[in-house]
This record gives C-alpha cells, structure tokens and sequence, in this order.
C-alpha cells in the first residue's frame, strides 16, 4: 500500500495540515494539502501546500521567500490530520504568516475581544511580489 493512501483525505481530497516551528514548538499556521502537495513536500523536503483559493499547488515561500523546510511529518491518530515540524527560513525572525508576522494564531481572545499579541516583523507590502 502506498504510504498517501494510510491518510484520510475529506470529500475534496484534502487533509488539514499544521505547520510547527522546531525549534520553540510554535505553531505557526494551518493549511491544507492535496495528494500531490504531500507527496511534493516529502520529495522537497519543503512544505508545498494545496490552495483552496488559487485551486493550485503553493509552496510555501514561492512569492514571500519565507520556505518552511520539513524536518519530520506526522499524522495524528485518525490519520486526519498532518504535523510538520519545520524551519521556517527567509527572514530572521522568521515569517511564517502573509501578515508579516511569526505565526498566523497573532490573535488572543481576552475580556470579549480578539488582540493582535504578536507584532508584524515585516511590512507585507514589502514581502510579495507584485
């Protein structure tokens, strides 16, 4: 049996996929892959994730320059959901979310409102490529 097929993908063919910084245990985003995003990743040694926007392959850092290099794939006990413990390269420190920021879970809920606890390391006008 292929190792792709041990996963419980959804109806659209996609698992959910956690994104954790080695080094401090952050996590740092959440995304979904496809097949051949997983497959992709593994070969790479790079996170490749699947866009539901786009409807397209994405790896990760394509447009930013912020690649996240996976040191280990994990699949949680239903084999539904994927961990990648990463590197998250590119800027120091490093940028995991488009916001500019270290992760995309920025925001804290306290006294009936969601803070933004985190601050933005980098414009991200300055990060995409127009």
């Amino acid at each position: 049996m292929d190792w792709l097929d041990s996963i419980k993908w959804d109806r659209d063919g996609l698992v959910p996929v956690i994104a954790q910084e080695q080094g401090s245990g952050d996590v740092l985003m959440f995304a979904f892959m496809n097949r051949d995003a997983l497959a992709e990743t593994a070969r790479r040694g790079e996170a490749v994730y699947f866009s539901r926007s786009r409807q397209r392959l994405w790896h990760k850092g394509e447009e930013s320059g912020h690649i996240q290099q996976v040191h280990e794939m994990r699949l949680d006990c239903d084999n539904d959901v994927v961990l990648l413990k990463v590197t998250q390269r590119g800027h120091e420190p490093s940028i995991a979310c488009h916001t500019g920021r270290h992760s995309c879970f920025y925001q804290r809920y306290d006294d009936g409102a969601w803070h933004s606890v985190e601050p933005v390391l980098k414009d991200p006008e300055s990060i995409y490529r127009k």
